[in-house]
């Protein structure tokens, strides 16, 4: 059976690679393995979805990172917002143990790591979440991230997620406004674009 990065338990062979990467204007530490998304260097979309963080609109209370992998999203909100606490979920038991190690290894505090199938352990309602959703994963769980977002969101809250162009962005667009009803294009890249909506109280 292939083993992609969003199976609970990859079984592909443990191969760890350890590298640093700037984001935000930190230098981060990150060690990465087989069986977790892009291992060899933080992809684009997750640079393209940090460049455009900006919690001066959010109201307080703590961020999501909703499929964290390794942790470069949530890890770096957690440098640039250090009175939030950050929660970090996926369902690829060895991404969390990565994202937890990255973690310490940077010296931040200010995370929690934990499993969760899209919000299936999620209890939380948050100031923003923010996503670079699975696209291998399928339709249906993209679309659940999306859907999901609304009832764990704090008034004024708000749902920013990446995703190409070619792979849905108008798609996930039309899902966000029909939800929230409100959507719109906070920032474009190479074809990646950022999508935000907000939960209107």
């Amino acid at each position: 059976m292939t083993e992609y990065y969003y199976s609970k338990n990859p079984e592909v062979e443990h191969a760890e690679k350890n590298w640093t990467f700037e984001l935000r204007g930190f230098n981060f530490k990150f060690t990465t393995d087989n069986g977790v998304f892009s291992k060899n260097t933080v992809d684009y979309g997750s640079r393209a979805l940090l460049a455009a963080v900006d919690l001066s609109e959010a109201p307080a209370g703590p961020v999501l990172d909703m499929g964290c992998g390794y942790g470069p999203i949530g890890m770096t909100i957690a440098k640039l917002a250090p009175e939030r606490r950050i929660d970090m979920v996926d369902v690829n038991e060895r991404a969390l143990d990565l994202a937890r190690k990255n973690s310490e290894l940077n010296q931040i505090t200010n995370v929690t790591v934990f499993e969760s199938a899209e919000y299936q352990n999620v209890t939380d309602q948050y100031a923003a979440i923010f996503t670079n959703p699975p696209i291998r994963a399928g339709k249906d769980v993209v679309q659940n991230i999306l859907t999901g977002a609304y009832d764990h969101l704090l008034p004024d809250g708000e749902l920013n997620v990446v995703i190409q162009k070619k792979q849905g962005a108008p798609s996930a667009k039309k899902t966000m406004m029909s939800i929230f009803g409100n959507v719109q294009i906070i920032h474009k890249d190479k074809g990646y674009y950022i999508l935000q909506s907000i939960k209107l109280k």
